[in-house]
């Protein structure tokens, strides 16, 4: 995303851990913590909405939102936050240049969630018509990855066409202005694009040939050895959340309270909230340890989502170099905790 320079000059490893690990002893003593999440729809918002997961961990939580994973990234490299939600994107940016963060949950399967949308009249309606356009697309993003990836698949140059590094609200506007020609990009600004666009194609494609891309939730290692009761008290509590919505997702629609709260939250109507939360897959407690995801060791599907992620980002030279074991920034020991723990 847009804070791959920013990024670099707030993450020297030394001060980094001195803040991480300063501020996880703080906030332990506390019982305090401050939690990044960013304009995503789904279950988690419910859980920000309704204070459970304050009554399920007796801390005091505050919640920031930010309006990308870079950002979230920047955040916790300073210490200021010490969860955050953050793409597989910006995530593997973030700990192959030494961030020490762990990932503990699988927010949502990205799925169809993401798309790359062309605007009517811009006169493309293949791929190939992209050559010479202007594409808006949140840099060192999931959506970032899959735009280039997308473009490799379609035999397309980067330098055939102009690649903006715009914010998701930055590209609503310049889309309304008549000022890019396509997006790639995530709700609440992918449901208005579409209103007058064309979807080219999602992230749901894009990873069944071989590039998965997902939302996560990360934390300070630091301060989640000193809490670990918070962490698995605060997993189950979304976990709970993810379980309600996948036993009656019919519950969540347009009329909902759940809608109309993250429609709130968001910004937009409740129906592009409840449109959007449908997008996404969530996986279940057993689902998220197993090796599909966080489980598996080197070999799970968490670790190899952000290997091939880092691979993509120093080819691009968003990064230096890539982490030796990507293993170590992936655990699923608070999801098995959260699993032990009665409803």
């Amino acid at each position: 995303m847009y804070g791959a320079r920013s990024f670099k000059k707030v993450l020297t490893l030394s001060a980094t851990l001195l803040a991480l690990g300063a501020g996880g002893m703080a906030h332990a003593e506390q019982k305090e913590v401050t939690i990044a999440y960013q304009q995503i729809a789904g279950p988690l918002l419910t859980v920000i909405a309704d204070g459970s997961a304050e009554k399920a961990t007796g801390y005091k939580i505050n919640w920031r939102q930010f309006e990308s994973g870079a950002k979230v990234g920047t955040a916790m490299a300073s210490g200021d936050v010490q969860i955050g939600v953050i793409g597989s994107s910006p995530l593997a940016a973030a700990v192959s240049r030494g961030l020490p963060l762990q990932l503990f949950w699988i927010l949502d399967d990205i799925n169809e969630a993401e798309a790359m949308v062309v605007r009517n009249g811009s006169g493309i309606t293949k791929p190939a018509d992209l050559k010479g356009k202007k594409l808006g697309v949140p840099f060192v993003s999931t959506t970032h990855f899959h735009t280039m990836f997308a473009l490799n698949l379609w035999g397309i140059k980067p330098s055939e066409l102009e690649i903006l590094n715009m914010q998701p609200n930055q590209i609503a506007a310049a889309w309304e202005r008549g000022d890019i020609d396509a997006a790639y990009v995530w709700d609440p600004a992918l449901a208005r694009i579409k209103q007058s666009g064309k979807v080219l194609i999602t992230s749901g494609e894009l990873s069944k040939k071989g590039k998965a891309t997902f939302d996560g939730i990360a934390v300070s290692r630091a301060w989640a050895d000193a809490n670990p009761a918070f962490m698995a008290s605060f997993t189950k509590a979304i976990a709970n959340a993810d379980a309600a919505f996948r036993a009656n997702p019919q519950a969540w629609g347009t009329d909902s309270a759940q809608a109309k709260t993250m429609a709130k939250m968001l910004g937009g109507t409740s129906k592009d909230a409840a449109d959007a939360i449908k997008l996404y897959a969530y996986p279940t407690l057993q689902q998220q340890i197993s090796p599909a995801w966080l489980g598996g060791g080197k070999t799970g599907g968490a670790v190899k989502a952000l290997k091939a992620t880092a691979e993509f980002l120093k080819e691009q030279k968003r990064i230096d170099a890539l982490a030796p074991d990507y293993s170590a920034f992936v655990t699923s020991k608070y999801a098995e905790a959260a699993l032990k723990q009665k409803q």
